[in-house]
């Protein structure tokens, strides 16, 4: 099976459509309806912490999918399941609705038992995560695409009042044989948010959460671009803009420092494209692109100005070699994690402290 299965387990939402009647997702008021019966459960695709992927054929269409089925009595306390389970799948059938190309689709979803379960489309290919390493960067031209594809589907989503929270690489799976690339997981990262409520915490990816979504205040479509320049990044230079080797002073940086300029580890990389990044990653969401659509039309742009060489495969030189520690700090924080972030975005701790070095 596709290594990609096996990553799509920690906790997000799946994306698009599910227009014909035998795809109709479960109505708000209700959490009975589609039930696993429809489907032929086969082989296991991969299971994290929370939920276990499975190859399943749809018995009314003979329709290969995949079903991802989520514990959330793991996450969330007895007394707020019931409404945690409402709210999912008001979410589910917002992601439902979403019918664009570059969004894995969403056909349908419930609740088995205690399990809440959710229907997406069956592809293959990589996640993106697998191109951000030295040795593995896709070309420049590549990438360009890949992000004025994004930043439309993200326009589309948006539109429809559907904000992901959680853009990252290995939510983004491409089959570069056959041109496919698609968003994964619309839904549930707005469910996970839910539990700040009891709890104080996130449930996120810190490197690429934007400042606002860290300080836990109320995110709209500007998070999602800012989550996309921090790919983009990562996708060009095998680096994210803020690393370092504690939690806590990367939740700060992100909150407080500007990045980097990315010719700082790309220096054949064209001013245009800089100047790109550097808008998607402004701190307040004011100053960053309005729409997904006006970061494309950017993206756009610097492509038409590239050099032919930019469509060559990148080699990494000194300042861009994400060997080494730097692979190490990346890999370390590029996972879905639960943390208490306020106290760490707005009191970082002092130099000295073991957790800063």
């Amino acid at each position: 099976m596709s290594g990609f299965w096996k990553r799509l387990l920690g906790r997000g939402p799946e994306a698009t459509d599910g227009g014909e009647a035998h795809n109709a997702l479960v109505p708000d008021s209700a959490l009975n309806g589609p039930v696993l019966a429809d489907y032929d459960i086969q082989g296991e695709l991969g299971r994290g912490a929370m939920a276990v992927v499975h190859l399943a054929i749809e018995r009314k269409t003979g329709r290969t999918v995949a079903i991802k089925r989520l514990a959330l009595q793991r996450e969330f306390a007895a007394e707020d399941l019931a409404d945690v389970r409402q709210r999912f799948m008001r979410e589910a059938r917002a992601a439902g609705h979403l019918q664009h190309p570059d969004i894995l689709q969403v056909l349908n979803a419930g609740v088995d038992g205690q399990d809440t379960w959710i229907a997406m489309e069956y592809v293959q290919g990589q996640d993106l995560s697998h191109f951000t390493r030295a040795g593995t960067l896709l070309s420049v031209v590549e990438v360009l695409r890949l992000g004025q594809r994004l930043a439309l589907a993200l326009d589309f989503a948006h539109s429809q009042g559907v904000v992901h929270r959680d853009i990252k690489p290995a939510n983004v799976m491409l089959n570069r044989a056959n041109d496919v690339l698609k968003i994964m997981d619309f839904g549930i990262a707005r469910i996970a948010d839910g539990s700040r409520t009891r709890t104080g915490l996130v449930l996120g990816t810190p490197s690429f959460m934007s400042p606002e979504q860290l300080a836990g205040l109320k995110v709209d479509g500007r998070s999602d671009l800012y989550s996309l320049g921090v790919m983009l990044f990562q996708l060009l230079t095998g680096r994210l803009p803020h690393q370092t080797d504690s939690m806590a002073q990367l939740m700060y940086k992100i909150a407080n420092e500007a990045p980097p300029d990315v010719r700082l580890y790309r220096a054949d990389l064209p001013e245009s494209l800089a100047l790109v990044l550097a808008l998607a990653l402004e701190k307040r969401p004011e100053l960053r692109y309005g729409s997904g659509q006006q970061m494309a039309q950017d993206l756009a742009a610097v492509l038409l100005e590239m050099p032919a060489r930019a469509a060559q495969h990148p080699t990494a030189g000194p300042s861009g070699d994400s060997s080494g520690e730097s692979v190490k700090l990346d890999s370390a924080f590029a996972q879905t994690v639960r943390l208490d972030l306020k106290e760490a975005v707005q009191n970082p701790p002092p130099a000295n402290h073991p957790e800063a070095k």
